[in-house]
């Protein structure tokens, strides 16, 4: 005697597949979701005490990035430039505008502008500016055109697999030592051939340890 009515089947079969099916659009909505600037506040410019415009003192002025960030060839940490940096050019020009204040303030007093961090990595994070810097990696790879930010915000998803793509094909993006601090730079059309023999020239580690936990987690 037949127990359960013959569409039983179909009807189980249909949930099984549509849980299935449910899952995986659950999952990719995560994915989604886990990367989306609302996640990783990529694309978000920041509000700061001095609405400081790269656009300005790099594309207008032509100022390099080691003339405030001075500690970036040689350091972990690139530096945030002090007052008495701004005050080379701001105790000639623009000397009243209100705009400034807080920059002659910090400059009477001593005490430092509390900027907010724009490109801020987990403290279980390792990063070396100097390492990447030296081995031919652009400010422009992790910061995006600076050059062209009136309001500073942070141009990549800073995520593990973001830059694991670099670490697994460093070929791909590395670049003449005497370029990496060009904005706009283009790859030339041999990158194939040249990236490979800079990442050579250039002592850069062998993939097994660039993709090894300890590099970035120590």
């Amino acid at each position: 005697m037949q127990i359960f009515h013959r569409s039983t089947n179909t009807i189980s079969r249909v949930s099984i597949f549509g849980a299935v099916f449910f899952l995986g659009v659950l999952l990719w909505l995560f994915y989604e979701l886990e990367a989306s600037p609302y996640t990783t506040q990529q694309n978000v410019a920041r509000e700061q005490p001095v609405q400081f415009s790269h656009a300005h003192h790099v594309a207008d002025d032509g100022i390099d990035c080691r003339y405030c960030h001075t500690s970036v060839e040689k350091a972990a940490f690139a530096g945030i430039p002090s007052t008495k940096i701004c005050m080379n050019c701001h105790s000639q020009i623009w000397l009243e505008t209100p705009y400034l204040e807080p920059v002659r303030e910090s400059f009477r007093t001593g005490d430092s502008i509390q900027w907010t961090r724009v490109n801020d990595l987990p403290d279980f994070v390792y990063f070396n500016h100097a390492i990447h810097v030296n081995k031919g990696i652009g400010c422009e790879s992790c910061h995006g055109r600076v050059d062209q930010m009136p309001l500073t915000w942070q141009a990549s998803r800073l995520q593990m697999r973001w830059c694991l793509e670099c670490h697994r094909h460093p070929e791909r993006y590395i670049r003449p030592r005497e370029e990496v601090f060009t904005m706009g730079y283009a790859p030339p059309v041999d990158q194939a051939v040249l990236g490979p023999r800079l990442v050579r020239e250039y002592h850069l580690r062998s993939r097994r340890v660039l993709e090894s936990c300890s590099t970035c987690h120590r």
